[in-house]
This record gives C-alpha cells, sequence and structure tokens, in this order.
C-alpha cells in the first residue's frame, strides 16, 4: 500500500478496477482545508484520460510494472508482433496499448512493460530517439531559411513528420519518440 505521497510522474495505479499512468499531478494546499492531491491520469488498459482528486495521505494502489527489451517484427491482423531477443518468447498487442505505432520499423529495438501481478503484456514505447530515413519530401529552395518554417516529410515506416526545409529525401533524422516530432539531421 502507499498514500498519496508516493504519487510520481509515470507511476501506473490501480482505480475504479482499470490500470491508469500519472500523468502529471499537484497538491491543493488551502488554510481552512486538508490538502488534496489531483493528478492527470491516462488510461492503460482503456483510451480514457480522466483527472482525479485524493484527500492527502489517501491509500493508492500502484502496480509494479518491469520493462523488458524486445524487438518489433511485424504488424498483422492480429496486431503488432514483439520478440524478447533472449527467450524468443513473442507477445501480440493491439494499436492502441502502443505509443506513436506509426514510428515502428521491422526490427527496431524496444520496451515492452509488463505487469509482474500476472505477467502480462500491457504497453509498448520506443527508446526515447529513434533515427529513420526520409523517403520523399518535397525540395526546400535554396536560400529560404529566414523562418523557421517546415515541411511534411514521409519516412521509412509511412508516418508523416515535420521536418525544416533543407531537409531532403534520402537522408537520415532523429524524431522525439514521444512526440513524434523532428530533432536533427543525422550524419552517417
Amino acid at each position: 500500500m502507499a498514500s498519496t505521497s508516493d504519487i510520481r510522474n509515470g507511476m501506473i495505479i490501480k482505480l475504479d478496477n482499470n490500470l491508469y499512468s500519472i500523468v502529471e499531478f499537484g497538491q491543493n494546499k488551502t488554510a481552512r482545508a486538508a490538502a488534496k492531491v489531483w493528478a492527470k491520469l491516462k488510461g492503460v488498459d482503456n483510451n480514457r484520460s480522466i483527472e482525479h482528486t485524493w484527500n492527502s495521505g489517501d491509500t493508492i494502489y500502484p502496480i509494479r510494472i518491469e520493462k523488458r527489451n524486445y524487438q518489433f517484427l511485424y504488424k498483422d491482423e492480429m496486431g503488432y508482433n514483439f520478440m524478447d531477443s533472449e527467450t524468443f518468447e513473442q507477445v501480440t498487442l493491439n494499436e492502441e496499448q502502443i505509443d506513436n505505432p506509426g514510428l515502428y520499423k521491422d526490427g527496431q529495438e524496444c520496451f515492452v512493460m509488463f505487469n509482474t501481478d500476472t505477467d502480462s503484456p500491457m504497453t509498448a514505447e520506443l527508446p526515447s530517439n529513434i533515427v529513420l530515413e526520409v523517403t520523399y519530401t518535397e525540395p526546400g529552395l535554396k536560400g529560404d531559411t529566414a523562418t523557421r518554417t517546415l515541411k511534411p516529410a514521409t519516412v521509412e515506416t509511412g508516418a508523416s513528420v515535420n521536418v525544416p526545409l533543407f531537409v531532403d529525401t534520402g537522408e537520415k533524422i532523429r524524431i522525439d519518440s514521444k512526440t513524434g516530432s523532428y530533432m536533427e539531421r543525422v550524419k552517417e
């Protein structure tokens, strides 16, 4: 058992028989009333986002998770298939359980989170940044760099990413896997 003082960003808790990940939290203190702890929660086993408030010191029910290294194999009608690199065990996850599913490339290393109580896969996520090749983008105009203008580019996974004008087809770029946004060009 834990109390509201143990709340941290990224913690997964059980609330009303559903699992939620804490996105943001804070505390409201007033002179006349007891302190309250609020949190923005994102559903792990459902697609809901909610806000919840507890009295300071209330009991919460954290879920212990384990992050394991997996490799993304392929996507089919059953979902996204991942393989443990050591045991060769395979798991399949639905698209709703995956962060930024458009950025997954066959053979790419990623992390699968497991609920240690039930030993079932909960979600999959990529490393904090990934390198992908630009397969198509419109050519930029020479000398048009006075402003931070962005243009759409298609990467090798089929996802669309906004990139600066100087990025051309065939170049490799680093992408923030949480937001799906361009970070920098990668030199060979």
